[in-house]
């Protein structure tokens, strides 16, 4: 009550030098997180600015993002102004200290130790059954395409800057990053610096159609805006959503079946839960996603449009495929750090095992599909295990996991006891599309061939289309199939037939391998991105990525709190700062980097 009070005397005295003053206040408050017990003082600090009001909030944040010089004024500016008044929402309800706010200084500032996994208990209707796992019928096969993170740019212009100051190139910023007055002119259909051009995006959907031709059906899973958040409008987000799905069905032949990607919102990551008391609403975002998805899904599906969440029978099979909304348990959605965090945001894991269990009844099998991977960094560790209770009650009935979000090429592993990692309590394989924007790497897609009976999965073929061949620029790219999963990995693991499954114990069996012989796993690093700037990995790097592969549990992928900065090389050999993974810059990531900067601590790594 007192701080109210005093917020309220506050804001009432305000004016613009106290405007300035606050930033500067608060630029000093970053620069001096060394601690937990730092980073909850200047959340303390930062609540005292929200209380001043939304307006007040935005001028402090984008006031500390200038004087510290991490980014031009205007992605400053537009990221304040995007994110601001959901942080500042967040803040005014949050204790300090508690869960909640040690969890958001461990996943936006990595300031402090990940507190443990809130005990909760998922409920199930019925007791697990004795099934276990079907083995592949040895009958007839199917495919389909996985594809992810096209991330189209409806501003890319061929010719300008491809090495400017923004977190993303590509576009006519400035005169001076306009065609013909630049020195590093981004050519027609993609640059490694930019997101995808409409070109791109449309030459991946034709290599689709004549690679796989008779594909039953595809995945899609997620991410379809640019990466240019702190500029782009709720306007463009829905043109850009629209687009992207009228574009797949005027070029592919087979259903197209979708998620949510945490870009698919503006802001992006915004996806507030029902229990929010905030007017601030992601349902536009779920509507149109609805209504794009609904060629696809039949009638009698079981839809969530309140969330995006859906399930639907693939007609001709006995296969479901339950797409589920992942930025519910995202660690960037700001919406999660509001008041007392939900167990179950918007009921969606009892929905999900309603639909589990009706399949398991039914003698279904099934496929789960999502954007963000439930064991990767960015999960929420709360959310990610009481998922993993679902995957092992359910895993005679689920046949496999696909995810994107990362825009690597990989897999995570499921098991039942994450004490005892081996080829016996392997349970689960969640497959990790690559990405069609080149910021990670080549653009790929994936081909999937399974048994037609049990779904399991018999291999996966990744297509690639390399911005270095010397025709990408000139007639057009050039796909390539650039591996088989069974070609590359089953000679070594003993799994060749092409009936056998790659069963989650097989990709047990394969990171064993990667343990024992360094030229399979360096092979395997250099297919994460499409052999696109691979790095040196040691032995630290090793046993983190390892770690990794086996962990679709979070609290189980080795990684630990800090502060990171991640630098891109420039086209003329310099360096920039950006973000991790598929996040875009942020207010989390400026004040972070912030933070990094003045401790003088930390590592670089080269994405």
């Amino acid at each position: 009550m007192i701080l109210k009070l005093a917020a309220a005397f506050c804001l009432a005295r305000l004016t613009i030098a106290q405007a300035s003053s606050s930033a500067a206040t608060l630029l000093k408050a970053v620069e001096g997180i060394e601690s937990c017990a730092g980073c909850e003082t200047l959340l303390v600090q930062l609540k005292g600015t929200a209380l001043l009001g939304d307006t007040a909030f935005i001028d402090a944040v984008a006031g500390v993002c200038k004087l510290a010089g991490q980014a031009d004024s205007d992605v400053c500016e537009g990221i304040a102004a995007e994110e601001g008044p959901i942080l500042a929402h967040a803040l005014r309800s949050m204790s300090v200290p508690s869960h909640t706010s040690q969890l958001f200084c461990t996943a936006v500032l990595g300031r402090c130790d990940i507190p443990d996994v809130r005990p909760y208990n998922v409920s199930f209707a019925k007791p697990k059954p004795e099934a276990t796992r079907p083995s592949p019928s040895g009958k007839k096969s199917l495919q389909f395409v996985h594809f992810s993170d096209i991330h189209v740019d409806h501003k890319y212009e061929p010719g300008s800057n491809a090495n400017c100051s923004k977190p993303l190139c590509c576009r006519s910023y400035t005169p001076e990053d306009a065609p013909g007055n630049n020195s590093f002119p981004a050519g027609p259909n993609g640059n490694h610096l930019c997101d995808s051009p409409k070109s791109l995006e449309e030459s991946m959907y034709h290599a689709i159609e004549a690679f796989a031709p008779n594909a039953t059906f595809a995945l899609f899973t997620g991410d379809i805006p640019d990466h240019a958040v702190w500029s782009i409008t709720k306007g463009d987000v829905q043109h850009g959503l629209r687009s992207a799905y009228s574009t797949m069905s005027s070029i592919l032949s087979m259903p197209i079946y979708g998620t949510a990607g945490n870009h698919e919102a503006a802001p992006a990551n915004s996806f507030p839960n029902k229990a929010t008391t905030d007017p601030i609403s992601s349902q536009w975002v779920y509507d149109i996603l609805a209504s794009a998805w609904k060629k696809w899904i039949n009638k009698d599906s079981n839809t969530a449009n309140d969330y995006s969440a859906y399930a639907h029978k693939v007609p001709g099979t006995n296969l479901k495929v339950i797409s589920v909304n992942t930025n519910l348990w995202y660690k960037l959605n700001l919406w999660v750090y509001e008041a007392e965090m939900q167990f179950d945001p918007n009921d969606q894991l009892a929905w999900l095992v309603d639909e589990l269990q009706a399949s398991e009844d039914a003698g279904e099998r099934v496929y789960i599909l999502g954007h963000m991977p439930f064991g990767v960094d960015d999960a929420l560790r709360d959310s990610s295990n009481y998922l993993n209770q679902i995957i092992n009650r359910y895993d005679a009935t689920i046949a496999a996991l696909f995810f994107g979000h990362t825009h690597k090429d990989h897999f995570e592993i499921t098991y039942s006891d994450y004490e005892d990692q081996n080829a016996e309590t392997a349970r689960m394989v969640s497959f990790i599309a690559p990405s069609l924007t080149p910021t990670s790497g080549s653009p790929a897609f994936q081909v999937v061939t399974v048994d037609a009976e049990t779904f399991g999965v018999l291999d996966v073929e990744t297509y690639a289309a390399s911005l270095e061949h010397p025709e990408f620029q000139k007639s057009g790219p050039v796909w390539e199939r650039e591996y088989s999963a069974k070609e590359a990995y089953g000679p070594i693991v003993g799994v060749m037939e092409a009936r056998e499954e790659l069963t989650p114990s097989f990709w047990h069996n394969l990171t064993l391998a990667f343990e024992e012989d360094d030229e399979v796993f360096q092979a395997f690093m250099g297919r994460k991105t499409r052999g696109w700037e691979v790095g040196a990995c040691g032995e630290e790097c090793k046993r983190d990525e390892i770690c990794q592969l086996r962990a679709a549990e979070a609290q189980y992928n080795c990684i630990k709190p800090a502060p990171r900065q991640f630098v891109r090389k420039m086209v003329d050999g310099s360096a920039r700062q950006v973000d991790d993974e598929c996040h875009g810059v942020s207010i989390g990531s400026i004040l972070k980097s912030i933070a990094e900067k003045h401790e003088k601590v930390g590592y670089k790594q080269d994405l």
